[in-house]
């Protein structure tokens, strides 16, 4: 998540060089062989760089629209999250109640542990979503828990299992109620829905053909732009078609980036603040002493 707008010159270079390097090649070339052979057959019509550039304008917006359509339902997904998370919580800790005394120590170890668990949940799922073996969502497991995880290839799903076993248990038990349990058990059941449509948007690949065609019409596009400029404009055509390329080809990438939410990138969602702070919060409801800092911004930029 981007913070700022004043964005260091030195990121803009490094990661769009590439873009007017090849550009202002594409046009030297383009000018050269107008120069020593098309010239003298006949004048390139200035009609086709304008036509296909406006047709150009649309296609690339098109497939931004549909990058940024992406982008929000995967904020829009995680954010849902952040507020069931804190209603699981609230409900797990008030409204489990414990007539048997028998019994009580371990009902308040299954409320904590319904609590603390649903933190791994979030964890193994940012981890699944960012394909990363990072293992931080064992510290709220325990042993024999973390064994049955490990033994399933989707670990968030494992985990909802587990919280499903304990709720049943407590519901057993009559800790819970007929409507207490319908209640959280659909804030549970909300959990597998937002992991779902999560892995959806991960695992759909956006069609390539639309990548593919957008950077061939862009190479057209400025070979046929400096070509028609050549004429009025001379060896300054290179520079001009350079500039137009560097824009059509950096906007593209914009809309190609943007395609990837949960990548760890500047402009993904940022998972690592999300899940850290629905983990603060969870922990402060449960009293807890020992609390993380908030995720820190990378040289006050961006957060991933």
């Amino acid at each position: 998540m981007i913070l700022t707008e004043n964005i260091r010159i030195s990121r803009i270079v490094t990661g769009t060089w590439k873009n007017m390097f090849f550009s202002g090649l594409t046009c030297f070339i383009a000018f050269c062989i107008n120069e020593l052979w098309l010239s003298n057959f006949f004048s390139f019509p200035v009609f086709v760089p304008t036509i296909l550039g406006t047709a150009l304008a649309f296609f690339i917006g098109f497939n931004n629209n549909q990058a940024y359509d992406r982008w929000w339902e995967a904020r829009k997904i995680w954010g849902a999250i952040v507020n069931n998370s804190r209603t699981w919580a609230r409900q797990v800790i008030y409204y489990i109640h414990v007539p048997d005394t028998n019994l009580e120590y371990e009902a308040e170890k299954k409320k904590e542990q319904l609590a603390k668990r649903h933190i791994a949940f979030l964890y193994a799922l940012k981890n699944n979503l960012r394909d990363s073996d990072h293992e931080n969502w064992t510290s709220y497991l325990t042993r024999e828990e973390i064994q049955k995880v490990s033994e399933q290839t989707n670990k968030p799903n494992a985990i909802l299992s587990l919280q499903t076993e304990d709720l049943e248990w407590l519901y057993r038990h009559q800790f819970i109620d007929g409507f207490r349990f319908i209640e959280i058990n659909k804030i549970l059941t909300s959990f597998c829905d937002d992991m779902g449509k999560s892995e959806r948007i991960k695992n759909t690949i956006f069609p390539t053909t639309y990548n593919y065609y957008s950077r061939n019409f862009i190479w057209i596009f400025i070979y046929c732009t400096t070509i028609a400029m050549s004429h009025s404009t001379g060896i300054w055509s290179i520079i001009l078609g350079s500039l137009l390329g560097y824009v059509f080809f950096t906007i593209q990438e914009i809309g190609q980036i943007l395609l990837n939410p949960f990548e760890a990138i500047p402009t993904g969602i940022p998972l690592d603040q999300i899940t850290r702070t629905i983990e603060i919060n969870i922990l402060e409801m449960l009293g807890e002493k020992d609390i993380p800092l908030p995720v820190q911004s990378i040289d006050g930029e961006y957060i991933m």
